[in-house]
């Protein structure tokens, strides 16, 4: 009996973040080492990482940010869950604090999202391929809700699963990475059932 085919999906994240890093990432696309990319809409690269997604036809996803950088939705004049006092986003672990707290108030978090797609769509032209999280943050409790429901309305149906099978034991990595692929982990089995009702798909579990 022969095996189903399966096909290899390497995606490139933050694509947008500087120039050095998109020039690298084209690089590892035409090469073939690299079949789509993850665009920050609120990176310092963006317009130009965007053009060169034009250029060369490379599939193109958002990679929605909540966590580092600037705001590109209504957070940005003025008050927001989402940003410290000097209206940045709270960071890799400072926003995840805040989540775990209940700080986080998620109209926000969809505001935000929907701005970050509206952008996305401004600078392709078209809607994204996909959708995943910068950090991961899109699986957080709660958040992977207002995640769903927002790449539904939109008619986004790829999203990406962070499981990776014992990288939590690896003893080579060092506590504090252990423990957050262990916690992201949870957060991604936990944010399966959001998804799949809300007619999200991944690469995860395989067919």
């Amino acid at each position: 009996m022969a095996r189903p085919r399966v096909r290899l999906v390497v995606t490139a994240d933050d694509f947008g973040y500087c120039p050095r890093r998109d020039e690298g990432i084209v690089e590892a696309f035409l090469a073939g080492a690299v079949t789509s990319v993850s665009l920050l809409v609120n990176g310092a690269a963006a317009e130009s990482a965007a053009e060169l997604a034009r250029r060369h036809r490379i599939p193109t996803g958002l990679h929605a940010n909540l966590s580092e950088g600037l705001p590109v939705g209504p957070a940005r004049h003025g008050v927001s869950s989402l940003l410290g006092p000097e209206g940045f986003f709270l960071g890799k672990m400072g926003f995840r604090k805040a989540v775990a707290a209940g700080d986080v108030v998620l109209t926000q978090v969809r505001e935000e999202l929907e701005a970050q797609l509206s952008r996305f769509r401004e600078l392709l032209g078209r809607d994204p391929t996909h959708v995943d999280g910068h950090q991961h943050v899109h699986v957080l409790p709660g958040v992977c809700q207002v995640f769903a429901e927002a790449l539904q309305t939109c008619g986004v149906s790829f999203t990406r699963l962070p499981l990776e099978r014992g990288v939590g034991g690896c003893a080579w990595l060092e506590a504090p990475a252990r423990s957050f692929a262990s916690a992201v982990e949870r957060d991604a089995r936990a944010a399966m059932g959001p998804f799949a009702h809300h007619g999200l798909r991944s690469t995860w579990p395989p067919a």
